[in-house]
C-alpha cells in the first residue's frame, strides 16, 4: 500500500512538472517508458518499485531543455523522493538510474560507471520509445522544435561523435537515425528489449527506404 501511494504521488508530480513539455518528452513519453519497463520487468529479477520510480522520474528535467545541465533532473527527483520519505538506498539507486540512462552518456568513455539490472530495464524501456513508429514521430517532432532541416544530402551523419558533439549537433533530422536510432537495437540489455527493438528497428529501415524513394522522385 505504501509503495502504491508513492507511485501515485510520483505520477501526479511528473504530470504536473511536464505539463508544458515538448511533445516527445512529455508525460505521454514517461507513461510509455513506464509501461515498457513494467513489461520488461516481468522477465527480469528486479526491484519493481525501483524500476517504476526510475522510469517515472528519468526525464523529469531533460538536460537538453536546461542548457545541458545534467544536475537538475537528479536534484528535482531526489528532493521529491525525500519529501515522500522514500528509503535513502532506494533514492540513491533511482538517482543513479537517472544519471546513467541516456545514450549520450554512453558516448563519454571517461564518465563515472554504474550498472544494475534495474538500470538495464529502464534504459531498454526508454530506448524502445526512441525507435519504431513512435521513435520516428518523436525524432521529427524534436527536429521541428529545433527548426532543423528534414534532410540534406550534402551533410553526412557523424558516426564518431563525442558526447559534446552529440549534445551540440544541429544536423538534419534524418542524420539522427544513423547517429543514434539505428544503433539502439544493438545496445539493448534484456531479451525482451532485444526482441521488441528488432521489430521496431526493421520498421525504421522500411521508413528510410520509402523516405529516400520519395525524396529522389523515384515513386
Amino acid at each position: 500500500m505504501y509503495q502504491e501511494k508513492i507511485l501515485q504521488n510520483t505520477i501526479e508530480f511528473v504530470k504536473k512538472e511536464l505539463l508544458d513539455a515538448e511533445g516527445g518528452h512529455d508525460w505521454f513519453h514517461i507513461e510509455r517508458v513506464y509501461k515498457n519497463a513494467m513489461l520488461i520487468s516481468k522477465d527480469e529479477k528486479v526491484d519493481a518499485f525501483v524500476v517504476s520510480l526510475g522510469a517515472l522520474l528519468h526525464d523529469i528535467a531533460d538536460p537538453k531543455f536546461y542548457n545541458g545541465d545534467e544536475t537538475i533532473g537528479p536534484k528535482i527527483a531526489a528532493e521529491f523522493l525525500e519529501n515522500q520519505k522514500v528509503n535513502s538506498e532506494i533514492i540513491t539507486h533511482v538517482i543513479d538510474i537517472i544519471k546513467h540512462i541516456s545514450f549520450k552518456n554512453s558516448l563519454d568513455i571517461t564518465g563515472e560507471k554504474f550498472t544494475s539490472k534495474e538500470l538495464e530495464v529502464v534504459q531498454d524501456a526508454d530506448r524502445l520509445d526512441a525507435i519504431g513508429a513512435i521513435g520516428i514521430a518523436r525524432c521529427f517532432n524534436y527536429g521541428g522544435f529545433k527548426n532543423r532541416a528534414l534532410y540534406n544530402p550534402a551533410i553526412l551523419p557523424n558516426l564518431n561523435q563525442s558526447k559534446e558533439q552529440y549534445k551540440n549537433s544541429d544536423a538534419p533530422t534524418i542524420n539522427h537515425f544513423y547517429e543514434k536510432l539505428l544503433l539502439l537495437k544493438d545496445t539493448m540489455n534484456t531479451e525482451t528489449g532485444k526482441k521488441i527493438a528488432l521489430e521496431r528497428h526493421q520498421f525504421m529501415e522500411v521508413f528510410l527506404t520509402q523516405f529516400y524513394t520519395e525524396w529522389n522522385g523515384d515513386q
